[in-house]
């Protein structure tokens, strides 16, 4: 281990901690909500219990995370992003849905829009001096986005609950609806506590229209040293009349997908999941072969991947989830959507995209 490359590995942990820990230490206590029934012995729970991973393997996958990533984890090509605006988005008919990055999406539903998990910042991260930093900008600020009738948020990790973007949103949202206690969070941020609605696994609310309902998912929680699992994480059915959407979140494979499709499918489409996945961390994120069958398990029409293409969260090439559920798709006859980043998907019935990713596929 070279001296440089581990000074500086250890003053990147010492920063995130110290930064972290002051968050930590200021913040108010925040409900247990520990009458929920995925709450059990202080923090909640997966239906299995997670495999623990330990200290020193910890450290030895921070550090190849740091300094020792292969090759192709980072875009050498531009990547493509059609730039959005208001009269864009005005004009656009309903049930219209632009991917922005990540698994932040904006749905035009009811005449209304609905951004799910927005992450606007230059980094994934609790700071912006180090961590996981955008592969393309948004191909809409927050400053030029319509009013806001929801945010549905899945969990509060950094690449799917931006702070920052949480603050410039108040303004414009109507309405946040999260699982338990990452509304307690919003909160202690200074969001409105009549703005904020939290659900528990399988509880629904009616917004403007829409029907929501908060589903399992197979992963955890938390923004710091102290607050492991401390608040729920979830997955969403989105439903609108005859239309029905279904968002991943984050999630390692489970049974959970089929008793979501028996309860609330079929999809005419699922939001899955695709990317940043390592068989080190499988509990907790899908391999493509399992998105494939969670969307099957599902009873989805057409699946549009996310959760790639836009930070570098794992050891795999940046643009592998697409190439492997692309094939898998072809294989499965499954009907799969690649949309551009900001380019306009009709959710009932999407085109199959372009291999953007690819070098001769750019535009």
């Amino acid at each position: 281990m070279k001296r440089p490359r581990l000074r500086l590995f250890i003053l990147i942990l010492l920063g995130i901690l110290v930064v972290t820990s002051l968050a930590l230490c200021h913040r108010p206590a925040l409900p247990s909500h520990a009458e929920s029934p995925q709450h059990r012995d202080g923090r909640f729970q997966n239906p299995l219990p997670r495999p623990a991973m330990g200290f020193w393997k910890g450290v030895k996958l921070a550090w190849t995370f740091f300094f020792a990533k292969p090759a192709g984890t980072v875009p050498d090509i531009p990547i493509p992003v059609r730039a959005l605006d208001r009269a864009q988005l005005d004009a656009a008919p309903d049930r219209s849905l632009y991917r922005l990055g990540h698994s932040t999406l904006l749905m035009k539903l009811r005449g209304r829009y609905w951004l799910t998990d927005p992450v606007f910042s230059a980094r994934a991260s609790p700071v912006q001096w180090a961590g996981p930093a955008r592969f393309h900008a948004p191909p809409i600020s927050i400053e030029d986005l319509p009013p806001i009738a929801g945010v549905i948020l899945s969990h509060n990790h950094y690449d799917h609950l931006d702070r920052a973007a949480v603050a410039k949103l108040d303004a414009k949202t109507g309405r946040f609806i999260a699982p338990l206690g990452v509304g307690d969070q919003l909160i202690a941020w200074g969001i409105d506590p009549a703005k904020v609605e939290q659900l528990d696994w399988w509880q629904s609310t009616d917004v403007d229209g829409l029907r929501l309902t908060a589903t399992p998912a197979q992963h955890f929680s938390g923004r710091g040293l102290t607050d492991s699992d401390r608040s729920l994480w979830a997955s969403w059915v989105i439903q609108d009349a005859d239309l029905r959407v279904f968002f991943s979140g984050d999630s390692g494979y489970f049974d959970g997908f089929k008793a979501i499709g028996d309860a609330y499918g079929p999809f005419d489409l699922t939001l899955m999941e695709t990317g940043a996945y390592d068989k080190r961390w499988a509990f907790v994120h899908m391999q493509p072969e399992e998105t494939l069958q969670a969307h099957i398990d599902l009873r989805g029409k057409w699946l549009l991947p996310i959760h790639n293409g836009t930070f570098d969260l794992a050891m795999h090439p940046w643009e592998q989830p697409f190439e492997r559920i692309v094939k898998l798709a072809a294989a499965n006859q499954v009907a799969l959507t690649t949309p551009v980043m900001g380019e306009r998907v009709d959710i009932r019935v999407p085109e199959p995209g372009t291999s953007w990713w690819r070098k001769e596929g750019a535009s």
